[in-house]
């Protein structure tokens, strides 16, 4: 079994793999070139946008800078934005779903790594992978640890660290992340417009 193999089934892989090296680096620049474009050069940016990510949704929107490991292990869907300063590190696959709204300098870390400093210095890793469901907001500087999943219509707290799974439909914030309370009728804005 390849190191690729490995890390697609959740195993211990070895990251310096030259295969794997090399996928990394294809990501990183085309990542790199899609970072160094003006702002209006959205046509170019949306085919770098296409190339680099597994799926990129009809509508999607990814604001410079945006950072990989791979860039190929990431599904971006229809109506989703990201904000500047995105880190994806997506060894075990990252899923972003529709109409999603990720605030500046999300970081989503699928990869782990030996607690033993020995083993560690081995270079070994294993990669779990985030889901962030339809509709989910993530306030800006969150950070989300691997094999998390932010269930559909949930609302993540600015500067909160995801350490686990958060249900579907619920306000949740803080280091670590903790549900609050659940989503109302009473938090719609609809009777203020």
């Amino acid at each position: 079994m390849g190191e690729l193999e490995k890390m697609d089934a959740g195993r211990w892989y070895d990251a310096g793999d030259p295969a794997l090296e090399a996928l990394r680096t294809e990501g990183n620049v085309i990542a790199w070139e899609f970072n160094q474009l003006s702002p209006t050069e959205l046509e170019r940016g949306h085919e770098l946008l296409t190339r680099l990510f597994r799926t990129f949704g009809e509508g999607a929107v990814v604001l410079a800078p945006v950072y990989v490991d791979y860039g190929s292990r990431i599904e971006i869907g229809d109506g989703t934005f990201v904000n500047h300063g995105a880190y994806l590190m997506d060894g075990g696959g990252i899923r972003i779903g529709k109409r999603c709204q990720i605030g500046p300098n999300l970081g989503a870390y699928t990869a782990q790594h030996p607690l033993d400093a020995e083993e560690r210095a081995t270079g070994l890793e294993k990669a779990s992978p985030i889901v962030i469901e339809d509709d989910v907001w993530i306030g800006g500087d969150v950070t989300i640890m691997p094999g998390v999943t932010i269930g559909k219509g949930s609302v993540i707290g600015a500067g909160s660290v995801v350490t686990r799974d958060i249900p579907a439909g619920v306000i949740a914030y803080g280091s670590p992340c903790r549900v609050a309370r659940g989503l109302t009728d009473a938090d719609r804005i609809a009777g203020e417009l």
